[in-house]
């Protein structure tokens, strides 16, 4: 959610920040807006909307070579011009923006800023106000910065102007990614490395609670107590080029497609010379301590988690749990005596889990992290790291990192089977191998996913989605899907409780879309879309080659068992984007989303 970037430098600002804002419009934003300073002063343009509609507001003859911009989402306050970041003070000395959320903004307000008019409705407006406040008191910018930094509760991820410094960019945050990046006679911040790669491939990490002075040629990082932090630089490890859509018209049905070279990808990274699995062995060895493992997400990656444990317990015999990352936070569970925590997400910034991963290393206890970003504040934190190799993912929606974390889970699992002496019945290198050479059939397969979009979808309110064991988890990613990108009301649901309770929704022509990919379950999942069909549903039967009958609208090239969520899932993928597509939906950036959840 909402994006940072900020440049310091001899070159035109208005032009580095906007490309960046343009780069980070993948992480879901409804205002944006830029602060450049000059010898005139501080120059404020922003807007509700696009990033487009900032540029055509951005006034092209104001030369500026220090700026920050920002795209937000949504949380105090309405979207709107007044709310859109950037925020001043009372005075226009100090311009600031904002990522996360100020939890005790009101009570800041309260107490230090009764006497002051706000023009917003943000939490944000609350930190610039104060901050003014306090260099009243102390007439030392520093000193103001981090005072008011100390006063804050919740997370954050703040750069700041002050319009008598030139000089310097006043830069912090807590439990919110912020980056600062190093180039030659110039130095940026960005929430994402993805905004500014095309200025540095170096980036500084800053820790929680930290305070950054960044000038033209310095960097400082200090601690809230004022003493100097030293920390070398790192090389972000991500392609620019790769996140350009090309010839395609989303970025969703490039990453869709792209689902095959992911596969094969990971098998390459996983493998040995060999032909063997290659895992970290202090990886093995956190898998092999473990008596049971935690899983920790949110969203689509919490419908990853729940294939994994399936991987986990059905191949390397470790008890295994799943939990949603903002529950677990407030209501743990009782814990095992050597537990392994598992956080898997795309963009290794998700708040929540981020929330999770804090507490359960006080208590410490091991955990590793599942990631598409190396580098990201999930990564840096957890003991361990698998990358997925999944490459950029720009859709808000996710496909290409859904089946690249299974993928990765089941990598896991396995390795940690062997590590244990267990026999697998399969080799799963090659069995991978065979998923992505049938993800590719089923990308080539687009016609023929449009048209049961038109005849299931077309003009449909809502949907339901069925299956019955692993296909259970995919019929929940696949409502998911849905749901996000067409506004479609769709839900998932194991194929037994439709008659207890469910089945009272099912009209005349309600889609039912079921998954029939298991051979110990194909009977019961066909009954159950009988009970539907009953009461005048409509439905779409998904099924495995070798379990398909005649009456089936859509047949899945054979692959093993246990790994059918990876291509089941790519029909309901498609499914979604042609219900978006044919709904003159914002396929990229559907309403209200956000790419990286990065507040709680």
């Amino acid at each position: 959610m909402c994006g940072i970037v900020g440049y310091i430098g001899n070159n035109d600002s208005k032009s580095i920040l906007l490309h960046g804002l343009e780069k980070l419009e993948y992480r879901g934003y409804d205002s944006a807006g830029i602060a450049v300073l000059n010898d005139e002063g501080v120059n404020l343009t922003k807007v509700k909307g696009r990033i487009v509609n900032l540029k055509e507001r951005v006034d092209e003859s104001i030369q500026a070579t220090m700026g920050i911009g920002h795209t937000r989402w949504a949380t105090h306050g309405v979207p709107s011009i007044t709310n859109a970041h950037p925020h001043q003070s009372s005075s226009g000395k100090f311009t600031i923006v904002h990522n996360g959320v100020i939890e005790n903004y009101q009570d800041l307000k309260k107490e230090y800023l009764s006497d002051v008019s706000f023009v917003s409705e943000t939490d944000t407006e609350v930190v610039v106000q104060l901050i003014e406040k306090l260099y009243n008191q102390y007439q030392d910018t520093v000193k103001a910065f981090r005072e008011a930094m100390g006063l804050l509760k919740g997370s954050y991820a703040i750069g700041m102007i002050d319009a008598d410094d030139s000089e310097t960019l006043y830069v912090s945050k807590n439990k919110s990614p912020l980056l600062i990046g190093l180039g030659e006679d110039f130095n940026v911040i960005a929430s994402d490395a993805m905004a500014t790669l095309n200025e540095t491939d170096q980036y500084l990490e800053i820790i929680d609670k930290e305070i950054v002075l960044v000038s033209r040629n310095d960097v400082q990082i200090q601690k809230l107590n004022g003493s100097i932090v030293e920390r070398k630089p790192y090389t972000a490890k991500i392609d620019a080029s790769d996140i350009e859509k090309g010839t395609y018209p989303h970025y969703m049905l490039k990453e869709i497609d792209e689902q095959p070279i992911v596969i094969r990808n990971i098998i390459k990274e996983y493998q040995d010379e060999n032909n063997q699995l290659k895992l970290d062995e202090s990886i093995r060895q956190a898998m092999d301590k473990a008596d049971r493992v935690y899983i920790i997400a949110a969203g689509t990656s919490y419908h990853a988690g729940l294939v994994g444990k399936e991987f986990i317990e059905k191949l390397a015999k470790i008890p295994t749990e799943v939990h949603v990352a903002s529950e677990f936070s407030y209501n743990m569970p009782l814990l095992s005596e050597k537990p392994l925590f598992i956080f898997i997400s795309q963009s290794g910034e998700t708040a929540d889990s981020r929330s999770v991963l804090v507490k359960i290393k006080e208590m410490g206890h091991p955990a590793l992290t599942i990631t598409n970003v190396p580098g990201s504040t999930l990564s840096r934190e957890a003991d361990y790291t698998l990358h997925l190799h999944a490459g950029p993912e720009i859709a808000v929606a996710s496909t290409k990192a859904y089946t690249a974390q299974i993928a990765v889970l089941s990598i896991l699992a396995s390795d940690t089977a062997k590590a244990k002496g267990l026999e697998l019945e399969f080799d799963l290198m090659q069995e991978l191998a065979i998923v992505s050479s049938a993800m590719e059939v089923l990308t080539d397969q687009k016609e023929e996913i449009e048209q049961l979009t038109r005849d299931f979808l077309s003009t449909t309110r809502n949907a339901f989605f069925i299956g019955r064991s692993g296909d259970y988890n995919v019929s929940l990613e696949g409502a998911l899907k849905l749901k996000e990108i067409s506004y479609i009301q769709a839900e998932g649901f194991a194929g037994g409780e439709l008659k207890h309770g469910t089945i009272a929704l099912i009209e005349e022509g309600t889609p039912v879309i079921a998954l029939a990919t298991h051979e110990n379950v194909n009977y019961s999942i066909r009954g159950n879309v009988q009970e539907v069909v009953a009461r005048g549903a409509n439905a779409l039967i998904i099924s495995m080659k070798g379990l398909e009958q005649d009456t089936d609208s859509f047949v899945l090239p054979k692959v093993h068992e246990l790994l059918t969520p990876l291509v089941s899932v790519i029909p309901l993928q498609l499914l979604a984007y042609y219900a978006a597509l044919h709904r003159d939906c914002d396929v990229d950036k559907p309403r209200n989303l956000a790419k990286s959840v990065t507040v709680e």
